[in-house]
């Protein structure tokens, strides 16, 4: 150990300190280069599985912010709340009201939350995952810079339930009201529900349980934040305005993605995008923006594989009519486990088509 690791880590750490650091390029974007920008249009493609340019996806961001900033000021009169949106942001951002104030509460409101979805599940899925799923709050050792929640995934072979991990570092930016759409996220109808089902899977490669597309897996998962209107799990106005702060999170990442990457935005002009738009915490846009510097291209995923899951529920609904059941919808943009979303649009429409020659045969 001392005569070779430690030595080694000595001349990395030199190397980094005196070349590498020293060389590298001062801008937050990738896209300053010829090769950075076509390396970046291919990571478009990989992360949405679409054939999108990063102008066109810019574009849609653009769009879908402003749709949901209108659809954050219905939801702000309906509140009550007089004063402007700035002013809405600062209230929802200080106000004690809307803070637990140990971890301990946080964790069982999350956990409230994910049963009283687990009781609708059965109205909106025709396949339930066999294996449950627990609320955890996320290890003290890394909790400063982790994400607010995610979901850790379980093994049936082994006995292992999957976790909803929550975190509670630092309560004053672990908003209450963002708490509904995150459950719903990361548990079910989410991460876990689509996650467990792929690993139920027979008769597949092995490979094919664990795939995961990230846009299917985590379009499916703002899919099912919006799902959770249906459900009846926004119960306020201020959890409603939450749910829309994460859409407006995730219509953001496309603008802000695209904006440092391709269009050569500052770190500033990417945190602005959020700080006027969201009511998401300081702390966490920070994060965010250093995740999606250190990554290109994945957080496209979201939002762009939730507009096409929306997408092929409103052609199915349009062509099936009164004979569209949303449970049988559910069960086959599930049903193979995570696929690309070509692959998914064409089975869909495939369903749609065999639904439709059933309902005509004698």
């Amino acid at each position: 150990m001392n005569a070779r690791v430690y030595p080694a880590y000595k001349k990395l750490l030199m190397f980094l300190e005196t070349e590498y650091a020293p060389a590298a390029r001062t801008a937050v974007g990738i896209g300053t280069s010829e090769a950075g920008r076509a390396y970046y249009q291919a990571l478009v493609k990989y992360f949405t599985t679409l054939d999108l340019t990063p102008d066109e996806v810019h574009e849609l961001g653009l769009s879908e912010v402003k749709r949901i900033r209108g659809e954050m000021d219905v939801v702000i009169r309906q509140s009550g709340f007089e004063g402007s949106f700035a002013e809405f942001l600062a209230f929802l951002r200080t106000d004690k009201q809307f803070y637990a104030k140990t971890a301990e509460d946080l964790l069982k409101e999350a956990a409230w939350i994910a049963k009283r979805v687990d009781g609708q599940m059965p109205k909106y899925f025709g396949k339930l995952a066999r294996l449950s799923y627990g609320v955890m709050a996320v290890p003290d050792e890394i909790a400063a810079n982790y994400t607010t929640g995610r979901y850790w995934s379980g093994n049936p072979e082994q006995g292992l339930a999957g976790n909803y991990v929550v975190n509670t570092y630092d309560l004053s930016q672990r908003p209450l009201y963002n708490l509904p759409a995150l459950t719903l996220h990361e548990g079910v109808p989410g991460h876990h529900h689509q996650i467990s089902l792929a690993q139920e899977m027979q008769d597949v490669p092995e490979f094919r349980r664990s795939l995961y597309p990230g846009a299917f897996g985590e379009g499916w998962g703002l899919y099912s934040e919006k799902l959770g209107v249906e459900m009846g799990i926004y119960r306020t106005p201020y959890e409603n305005f939450g749910r829309l702060t994460y859409e407006m999170w995730r219509a953001c990442r496309l603008v802000v993605d695209t904006g440092m990457h391709w269009k050569g935005w500052t770190r500033a002009q990417a945190e602005a995008c959020f700080l006027e738009n969201s009511a998401l915490s300081p702390h966490n846009i920070r994060t965010e923006v250093e995740r999606y510097i250190s990554w290109p291209g994945q957080a496209l995923s979201y939002k762009i594989g939730e507009l096409k899951i929306l997408e092929l529920r409103g052609r199915a609904e349009k062509r099936l009519g009164s004979d569209f059941d949303i449970r049988k919808f559910h069960d086959e943009v599930l049903g193979v486990g995570g696929i690309p979303l070509s692959i998914l649009e064409a089975r869909i429409d495939a369903w749609i088509d065999r639904s439709l020659k059933e309902d005509i045969s004698p």
